[in-house]
């Protein structure tokens, strides 16, 4: 078996400047595919929590790691105009050497929008705003040219970005969520990675060859999108550390087999590696495992000992 494994981690949870360092020394040390965080500005129930810039974060870790590949998940347009999405985009992954995915999204956190006074928009308002994101973001990105540009949301009269990004419109372009109705078009026509959040073997079966028939009816061909997931992970060395794991995983209120059935890895490294095979089969070529907790630097080297050096 051969899958790529990455870590998430939820930025607005309590990331800070040394737990961001020392979890990056970690992902590049132990060998893990890359690192993904998502973009928030706080989190979404009270109290507030540290919750360091995302684009910040990502330019310390461009120049402050080598191998592994890294993005968010996802950076909305809520709150980020695609053109200066498209700049700082551009300028990390230049500073990296051409490792960034940049992972975008329309925003759906309804808390930071309120408190930070930007516009959400209704769910259908909201996507068409997005698409036109997209756009702008690829004309941006890719095409070498000014680029004028006159929508619903957003403007632009020969606009470049300069220097050019050196890898221009290879620069890849995750979309993300399992909707049916607006997501997966949209990673049809427009995404060079779809990640799929939180599904069973099953589940992603379904929506990986259903993203299959829409993408061939864009004029593409299916091999032109990757296909990662992005899911929960309750993971201990043995029966004893998972157990506790459990305990403190969602107040404790659901067993291993009700984890799972949600989507999440649970197990002990052997059961573990039998999950991650599943999803191989059904089509995940990358998988993007959510680490809750951003001290448990032990752990994730547990992990990376008994599961990572069996998949990689």
């Amino acid at each position: 078996m051969r899958m790529e494994l990455a870590i998430m981690i939820e930025g607005q949870n309590g990331l800070n400047w040394p737990r961001w360092k020392r979890m990056v020394a970690a992902v590049e040390e132990l060998g893990f595919t890359g690192l993904y965080r998502s973009d928030h500005f706080t989190n979404a129930r009270p109290p507030d929590k540290d919750s360091l810039e995302l684009w910040v974060s990502l330019t310390w870790l461009a120049d402050h790691t080598r191998r592994i590949r890294f993005g968010p998940l996802v950076t909305p347009f809520s709150f980020r105009h695609p053109a200066l999405t498209a700049r700082m985009a551009a300028a990390v992954d230049d500073l990296s050497g051409g490792r960034l995915t940049l992972g975008v999204g329309a925003g759906w956190q309804e808390r930071e929008h309120d408190l930070f006074g930007f516009d959400l928009l209704p769910p259908r308002e909201r996507f068409e705003r997005f698409e036109e994101g997209v756009i702008v973001l690829k004309q941006l990105l890719g095409g070498g040219q000014p680029v004028t540009f006159s929508g619903k949301y957003y403007r632009l009269k020969e606009a470049q970005v300069l220097p050019a990004p050196q890898r221009g419109a290879k620069l890849p372009i995750l979309i993300g969520g399992n909707g049916k109705k607006r997501t997966l078009p949209l990673a049809a026509r427009y995404a060079d990675e779809w990640n799929a959040i939180f599904l069973t073997p099953s589940a992603f079966r379904e929506l990986n060859h259903e993203l299959d028939h829409l993408i061939l009816q864009s004029g593409r061909q299916p091999v032109e999108v990757q296909r990662s997931m992005m899911t929960g992970l309750v993971f201990g060395k043995d029966q004893f550390t998972l157990q506790e794991r459990l305990r403190l995983y969602g107040g404790g209120n659901l067993t291993a087999a009700d984890l799972r059935m949600r989507g999440l890895i649970v197990g002990t490294p052997t059961e573990v590696l039998e999950q991650i095979q599943a999803l191989s089969e059904a089509g995940v070529q990358r998988l993007m495992l959510q680490w809750l907790d951003l001290d448990d630097l032990a752990g994730l080297e547990a992990l990376a000992k008994t599961v990572l050096e069996k998949v990689s």
